[in-house]
């Protein structure tokens, strides 16, 4: 007997799916964990295959140039393939990437692996980004994703820190073969626990099958991915050299940075739960709030960074505002997305997140080097403000769109009865 496939339409009539949910956020968290593992163990990575830490610190890019190259692409050509099959597929590839980081013999080789997961990484993404939507009717989907996205913040909060701290007590290669023999242990539980969904879009009566760069949706999804590369790379601009700035402006001891980001991951995984309740509520407006208090946050920053009193609330602040702000814009993707557009549409919200992830470092490391460490909050929150109208008015030019849409399709004649 098959196994039935589960759709928006059943679903509304069965229990919300914790189980298939919480297996893909334990994926996003290993995922996240192992394309951010190379930052913390940088020296003794460079010290073994004998490099500078720089090129090490180059397997970040590396990683995620091929996500930004490779993404849209691999979505593309799978996209008539089973979800199910293709998580799986691509979780096995995780691991060999993973397994061969662990035994390179030298730098070369450690290259290779991190483009073999950086492919996967990019078509995993593009496919979990959409998973949650076809588990969940509409009005769920904020839940579900902001449960999913649950293990993105907890990869930040403690996956990174902990495989840090293994590979440091133990190696880094060893690190490596951890994270490998967690995604086996989560693909078996792929494999029994997540259902299987129907992400093909049925064709309505009298409905024309159309090029997807003619979908309707189109102009919706790119409105996303500008809105999220912009705040990826107002944040990250600032973000990335965030403990530089609180070592040196803030004049906090280096023993207590820690504690810092740990409490502003905290604050982010509080955001992120506060996220999950009001997005489906407040679709059109939430992102344009959250991000004009992260802008505010790093205007803060940028205009009081010796003043504790005032600097230790603002992170707490921007903490919570930014850390559900990755979860509204996946959700506000699939809010908008055709269901026949949501795999493609997650594939480019994917490079959209890492051009401006790499974008935003490689930025501020320039105005680092120019300006200084305190001109990075001032045009963090610049690009922010320019991100927030761009929600605005392209929110509001998309409203009217389908305003109109909607009003073209009501004056077209029923077609009488057979």
């Amino acid at each position: 007997m098959s196994t039935p496939h589960t759709s928006p339409s059943s679903s509304s009539a069965q229990a919300f799916p914790w189980a298939g949910l919480f297996t893909l956020s334990a994926l996003i968290f290993t995922s996240v964990t192992s394309e951010w593992l190379p930052t913390g163990l940088l020296p003794e990575i460079a010290s073994e295959l004998s490099v500078s830490e720089s090129q090490v610190g180059l397997l970040i890019t590396i990683f995620a140039a091929t996500v930004v190259i490779s993404t849209a692409p691999l979505a593309a050509l799978t996209r008539n393939y089973s979800r199910k099959s293709l998580v799986i597929a691509v979780l096995l590839v995780f691991v060999v990437g993973n397994l061969l980081a662990a035994v390179a013999p030298n730098y070369a080789v450690l290259v290779v692996a991190r483009i073999i997961g950086g492919l996967s990484h990019g078509l995993f993404w593009a496919v979990v980004g959409a998973y949650s939507a076809h588990l969940v009717p509409a009005h769920q989907v904020g839940r579900a994703v902001a449960v999913t996205s649950a293990g993105a913040t907890a990869a930040f909060v403690l996956g990174v820190p902990v495989g840090t701290a293994l590979g440091h007590a133990l190696g880094w290669r060893l690190a490596f073969v951890v994270i490998a023999i967690i995604i086996l242990a989560l693909t078996i539980m792929v494999v029994r626990v997540l259902p299987p969904v129907d992400h093909h879009h049925t064709l309505s009566t009298a409905e024309i099958s159309i090029p997807l760069r003619k979908d309707h949706s189109v102009p919706g999804v790119i409105y996303v991915c500008i809105l999220v590369a912009l705040v990826m790379l107002g944040h990250n601009l600032f973000y990335t050299y965030i403990v530089p700035y609180l070592i040196g402006p803030a004049g906090i001891e280096p023993g207590a940075v820690a504690g810092i980001l740990l409490i502003f991951g905290a604050a982010g995984a509080v955001g992120l739960a506060l996220a999950g309740l009001l997005v489906d509520r407040f679709p059109r407006s939430i992102i344009s709030v959250t991000v004009a208090l992260v802008a505010i946050c790093a205007a803060l920053l940028g205009l009081f960074p010796a003043e504790p009193w005032i600097m230790f609330p603002v992170i707490v602040v921007w903490g919570m505002a930014f850390g559900g702000v990755p979860a509204m814009i996946q959700t506000r993707l699939l809010q908008l997305a055709s269901p026949r557009m949501r795999d493609v549409g997650s594939a480019y919200l994917t490079t959209s997140f890492n051009i401006g992830i790499g974008g935003g470092a490689l930025f501020g490391g320039i105005l680092l080097d120019q300006y200084g460490i305190l001109s990075l909050p001032a045009i963090d929150a610049i690009i922010l403000g320019i991100a927030v109208m761009f929600a605005i008015v392209g929110g509001e030019l998309l409203r009217r769109r389908d305003g109109r849409a909607a009003a073209l399709r009501d004056l077209q004649p029923t077609p009488p009865a057979p």
